[in-house]
């Protein structure tokens, strides 16, 4: 007997679906041993169907559940720290020890927004004097006037002449290093007198003939090519001093000494440095650079600085000196503009064109001589060739002879007041000695910043210099120059 029933309890647990009717089948229910009641079976099966699903319902639930909670119990440690961190955070302190940004002692230096500031204040200051000067005079730039400056009359043209003759010093220099090669000789006592005969030759003729910017260019093509020639001529005697080979064929060579009389540099050497390729996208830019900064250089001047300066000769006359220092700041503006323009006219625009044009790769003209702390480092930085030139001719030579180094840089300040004033009172037709006398107070100057003035200071004190000192000498200039050639009239 029990072994049917065990058999008929496994195949009810396997076949009943599962459930509590298919439990209480397999622990002997009355219904199924004894037969009673057969139809209530797919009922059943129904219900234990029901309750399957709502037990597989329930544990699915019970599983994300279990899920949900091993998350919460591993994110639990993060809220915790979050909550620490939070309550830290309430705790800090709010003060620490430190300085004020605009104090010396905080070490902060990023005051670009200040520059920015500055710039922006500049160029509303400006516009409105800028307004003002065309409210007051009107238009007056002209084109025409400017070209009646160079050609007073149309049929002479005194400095172009100039110009073209300078050609026969360069072939004379050229042949006279051959000569001197030939002979077999380091110098001779004719040399020197040869190139200083160069440079005072345009003399008479811009003193005579020439018309004001006419003279001025021609002389400053006259001093460039002293220079130059003066470079010449010593690079050749050391290399005939060494006795070296290439001396005798490049001092013969006609192409490459017009390469350096054109090349932006003023000291010559047997091989310049060569770019590889013309950048022709380069050369356009520094193009349109040099035309549109010249025409704001004529507009600049005829329309502000000149009714400036006639506006300051009758407090100049009458001794006003309250007024004359108002016209003197008053051209100080656009004076200082004018020159910063024509810095980046002739020292980047121009030379880096005329460079890439020929090719020619040493291409530093100026340093950063807007951070100069003092005078010498300004000067020594804002006219490179001038100064490589002065350097390499002037100055070492001169240590060499055993002079102390004070007295060499007064010496080349001595020199530079000289061309100075040779580029200003020879076109002008008067010898006054205003910039004679404003390049040597450069030494007294560059002594005083550089014993008293460090850091920031130095660098107000030479922009100082810059922008006042300038001012001074034109108006000195162009007082002396109205009251010799107008002063009948009034």
């Amino acid at each position: 007997m029990r072994g049917p029933v065990t058999r008929r309890r496994r195949t009810t647990i396997s076949g009943g679906g599962g459930g509590s009717s298919g439990v209480k089948q397999a622990n002997g229910s009355k219904w199924h041993d004894s037969g009673d009641k057969p139809s209530q079976g797919p009922a059943k099966t129904k219900t234990g169907d029901e309750a399957s699903r709502h037990a597989s319902n329930k544990g699915e639930v019970d599983r994300e559940v279990g899920v949900s909670g091993q998350q919460q119990l591993r994110n639990s440690p993060k809220k915790q720290r979050s909550a620490a961190e939070d309550i830290s955070d309430r705790l800090r302190y709010c003060h620490v020890l430190q300085e004020s940004l605009l104090s010396s002692a905080s070490g902060y230096s990023n005051y670009r927004g200040i520059l920015n500031w500055c710039v922006v204040m500049l160029v509303l200051s400006n516009a409105r004097l800028f307004l003002e000067n065309i409210i007051k005079y009107g238009i007056l730039v002209d084109p025409i006037q400017v070209v009646s400056l160079f050609l007073k009359d149309p049929y002479s043209w005194p400095a172009a002449c100039l110009i073209i003759v300078s050609n026969v010093f360069i072939l004379a220099a050229l042949h006279t290093e051959r000569s001197l090669i030939s002979i077999g000789t380091h110098t001779h006592p004719f040399h020197l007198l040869y190139y200083l005969m160069h440079l005072a030759n345009a003399l008479p003729v811009c003193v005579c003939v020439c018309v004001s910017v006419g003279g001025v260019l021609s002389l400053g093509i006259y001093s460039m090519l002293f220079l130059k020639m003066y470079s010449y001529k010593d690079a050749n005697r050391w290399c005939r001093e060494i006795r070296q080979a290439k001396a005798k064929r490049l001092s013969r060579s006609y192409s490459y000494m017009y390469y350096f009389v054109f090349a932006p540099t003023l000291c010559y050497q047997l091989n310049f440095p060569r770019s590889p390729r013309i950048r022709k996208r380069f050369l356009m830019r520094r193009l349109f650079e040099m035309i549109f900064l010249m025409q704001l250089l004529v507009g600049l001047i005829q329309q502000w600085m000149v009714p400036t300066i006639q506006n300051s000769m009758k407090p100049f006359q009458e001794m006003d000196f309250g007024r004359m220092v108002e016209r003197l700041l008053k051209l100080a503006v656009p004076n200082h503009l004018i020159w910063l323009i024509f810095f980046y006219w002739f020292f980047h625009s121009s030379m880096n064109f005329v460079a890439e044009l020929m090719q020619f790769g040493d291409r530093e003209f100026y340093k950063d001589w807007w951070n100069s702390e003092t005078v010498t480092y300004f000067w020594a930085n804002w006219n490179i060739p001038v100064h490589k030139w002065c350097l390499r001719h002037f100055y070492k030579p001169l240590l060499r002879t055993g002079i102390n180094k004070f007295l060499a840089q007064t010496a080349v300040f001595l020199i530079s007041a000289f061309f100075h004033e040779y580029l200003v009172s020879v076109p002008l037709k008067m010898f006054r000695l205003w910039a004679f006398m404003g390049m040597m107070a450069q030494v007294p100057l560059a002594w005083f910043v550089g014993r008293f003035l460090n850091g920031n200071y130095g660098n107000a004190a030479v922009w100082m210099s810059l922008i006042i000192g300038q001012p001074v000498a034109v108006l000195m200039y162009v007082h002396d120059y109205y009251v010799i050639h107008y002063g009948s009239n009034t």
